[in-house]
C-alpha cells in the first residue's frame, strides 16, 4: 500500500500519506530530527539534556497523532497535565536565568542557537497542523495543544540560552 501512496496509522487504519494526520506527525518527526542536530551543536550539557528530553516527549506527541481518537486508549502514554507542568517549570527556570533580548532576533549567533530557532519554526508549523486536526475533531486531547503551544516558547528561550552560554 505504501508504494501506492497510503500509510498505516499506529492505530491500524490506512490513510493517504498526504492526509492531515500523517502530515502533522511528519512535522513532529522532522522536529525530532532537527532537535538531534541542535543537540549535537549545543554548547552545554544542560542544553543537550534539555533537547534530549524534548525529543523523548515528542515521541509521545507523534504516537498520539498516529492514532484515531477512538483508539487513543491503546497508547501507553499520552500528553497530559504532567507533561505540560514539566515544560512550564523548565521554561520558567530558563526564563529566570536568560537575559531577554530587546527587539527581533536574527538566528545564527552560533550553531546550537540557530538549530534551536529552526526547530522552533518547525514546531510552530506542526502546531498549526495539530490545531487543524483539533478543529476537525480528529484530536480531542486539549493538553496536546497546550504542550505544543508552549514548546515553541521554550525552544525560543533555549536558543537564547545557547547564545549566552559558555561551553
Amino acid at each position: 500500500m505504501g508504494d501506492k501512496g497510503k500509510t498505516r496509522l499506529f492505530s491500524g487504519e490506512w490513510v493517504w500519506k498526504d492526509s492531515p494526520r500523517p502530515d502533522a506527525y511528519g512535522d513532529i518527526d522532522e522536529l525530532v530530527s532537527c532537535l538531534g542536530v541542535a543537540r549535537v551543536c549545543a554548547q552545554t550539557r544542560e542544553a543537550q539534556g534539555a533537547i534530549l528530553g524534548l525529543q523523548r516527549a515528542l515521541f509521545v506527541v507523534g504516537a498520539e497523532l498516529a492514532v484515531t481518537p477512538g483508539k487513543a486508549r491503546r497508547l501507553a502514554r499520552r500528553v497530559g497535565p504532567e507533561m505540560v507542568a514539566i515544560l512550564d517549570r523548565r521554561r520558567a527556570a530558563l526564563e529566570a536565568r536568560v537575559e531577554l533580548p530587546h527587539g527581533f532576533i536574527m538566528p545564527g549567533e552560533n550553531p546550537g542557537a540557530a538549530c534551536l530557532d529552526f526547530a522552533r519554526a518547525i514546531a510552530r508549523r506542526a502546531e498549526r497542523k495539530i490545531v487543524g486536526l483539533a478543529r476537525r475533531g480528529q484530536i480531542r486531547n486539549p493538553h496536546l495543544l497546550v504542550w505544543m503551544n508552549r514548546l515553541s516558547d521554550y525552544l525560543w528561550l533555549l536558543a537564547r540560552h545557547e547564545e549566552q552560554a559558555r561551553p
